[in-house]
């Protein structure tokens, strides 16, 4: 099984101080019951791996107890700083989801690094937001879920839904979302589907993706002013937030060369917790919307989840 075990829980009474192993640890929606860090929105539990304490003591020279860190939890089983945030860590009794990886060194406000003058918490140390309170002791293990994100892509035409031609621009938005998150090592389950230009078709999938929470959807075609371009007559009103400045900036940079692409009116926006994109039906066109949204979308889904990971 997957996941990692609990070696050590550690609570400190006053901040700047190292935390003491505990028998047992209560978590609530503030964090450790009667912890010095309960309240820290975000970071309401430090973990850190015997994995970083090993490195550390042959740099240091020194044995490092657990807790000396201040991590909450000291775990073993996997290099925690190679988790991304929004991964969970769960048991019958608590769930865990991870926020930020590392943090800012406090340098002589931290009791370790005024005896040793470094730290590897730093680096390597992770920070969760409870999902699920309860109590937590050494021994325990929790299950390692990795985020997988549920991505819908949506190629709206008439000719390729009767099978008259065969669909480029889906395949191309699939070809931009494997090789991003694959780079990203982020787990990932793409479904595609083709439909006609037809409002009540696109509207049940939308409604479908909202109601499953599907983490991105994108629409290719219907982005022009042709009767048969209602996609983004469909979308706009089901959005929850619209995000104008994508879309915006990709018209004017390629609208200075091709006066066309200013024509499209793709839009993009956030419905309930999906993220939306509509891009034109072109290959090119694409492969142009990808190349800039891609560049903010991760800084987009730690936005939506609350997530101020600058």
């Amino acid at each position: 099984m997957n996941g990692i075990k609990i070696l050590s829980v550690n609570i400190s009474e006053k901040k700047g101080t190292i935390k003491k192993p505990v028998s047992i640890i209560e978590i609530n929606d503030q964090g450790v019951v009667g912890d010095a860090h309960a309240g820290f929105k975000n970071r309401e539990i430090s973990l850190l791996g015997i994995e970083s304490f090993r490195k550390f003591e042959q740099s240091a020279g020194r044995k490092v107890a657990f807790g000396e860190f201040a991590e909450n939890l000291t775990t073993e089983g996997m290099e925690l700083f190679k988790t991304h945030p929004l991964d969970r860590f769960s048991n019958d009794s608590v769930e865990l989801e991870v926020t930020q990886i590392g943090k800012k060194c406090h340098g002589d406000r931290c009791a370790i690094f005024r005896e040793v003058g470094n730290c590897v918490m730093p680096v390597e140390g992770i920070f969760t937001r409870i999902i699920k309170g309860g109590k937590i002791k050494a021994g325990d293990f929790l299950e390692y879920h990795p985020k997988e994100f549920k991505i819908l892509v949506i190629t709206l035409s008439d000719r390729a839904a009767k099978g008259e031609y065969e669909d480029k621009s889906g395949p191309k938005v699939v070809e931009y979302l494997r090789q991003y998150f694959e780079e990203k090592e982020r787990k990932y389950h793409i479904d595609t589907v083709i439909i006609p230009d037809h409002a009540k078709s696109l509207e049940i999938l939308l409604d479908t993706a909202k109601k499953e929470n599907i983490d991105l959807l994108i629409t290719t075609g219907g982005t022009g002013i042709g009767p048969a371009d209602i996609t983004v007559d469909v979308v706009k009103p089901r959005l929850t937030k619209e995000i104008p400045g994508i879309m915006e900036l990709i018209r004017f940079k390629y609208g200075q060369e091709k006066p066309q692409a200013l024509v499209s009116r793709a839009v993009a926006g956030v419905m309930g917790q999906t993220l939306v994109f509509t891009l034109p039906g072109s290959v090119r066109g694409v492969s142009e919307y990808m190349d800039e949204i891609l560049k903010s979308l991760e800084h987009l889904i730690y936005m939506l989840h609350s997530l101020d990971l600058h």
